[in-house]
């Protein structure tokens, strides 16, 4: 299945993506599932029910959860998280609740990722590909995590209907819930996939290979 996993609606003060549009045309863009990820918020579950859509169409709840660290894909049942936590705080949290982390835009010069963060175990799976970082900084995450024992995703960091689905992973098995999304990840059983940008890759193939597989 193919996943945008990194998508933010107007819930983020950033962003100018429609919930609507989402809906509307994730389908036509080769999407199998959206994750919606504001910024330190799950309240698109005020708007949206989660799972499955009459087109067939999964919808994962989760967040872009910020700190000084990095920034943080986090799902699981974080509906009522706390906010202004430590990386190292959020993502015990994470991991402590059976959840699964993701590290956003690694790389991104406004926003990087601690690199003790990924060296101490404390987050496995790095976004070595975001729609809407430079060129540079997608192949720094590569340069920089692939000797560490982590696994890629790719996510279109949407925040305009242009955008989304640029860049998604392909998640082996069926996704219908949050829980199926986390299991899948946990068991790194996805590849990166870049329909929109060249990114220096030479395939699909190559984006899986460098995959770590726990």
């Amino acid at each position: 299945m193919l996943f945008d996993l990194h998508v933010h609606t107007r819930i983020s003060p950033c962003s100018s993506l429609d919930l609507k549009d989402i809906l509307t045309h994730a389908r036509s863009r080769g999407l199998d599932g959206v994750c919606i990820t504001d910024h330190d918020t799950m309240d698109i579950r005020n708007f949206c029910l989660e799972g499955l859509q009459r087109d067939g169409l999964c919808v994962i709840f989760g967040m872009e959860y910020s700190t000084p660290e990095g920034d943080f894909l986090i799902f699981g049942p974080f509906e009522e998280v706390q906010r202004g936590l430590s990386a190292k705080e959020i993502l015990t949290e994470v991991n402590g609740a059976g959840g699964v982390a993701i590290a956003a835009h690694p790389c991104r010069k406004a926003r990087p990722t601690k690199e003790y963060l990924i060296r101490e175990g404390c987050c496995r799976i790095v976004e070595r590909i975001n729609g809407r970082n430079q060129e540079h900084e997608n192949q720094m995450a590569l340069s920089l995590y692939q000797n560490y024992p982590v696994s890629f995703t790719g996510g279109s960091d949407s925040h305009t209907l242009e955008e989304l689905g640029g860049v998604a992973t392909r998640i082996s098995g069926k996704i219908r819930t949050r829980s199926d999304l986390i299991k899948a990840l946990k068991e790194g059983i996805f590849f990166l996939y870049a329909r929109s940008r060249v990114h220096s890759l030479r395939s699909e193939s190559a984006l899986q290979s460098h995959c770590y597989q726990r």
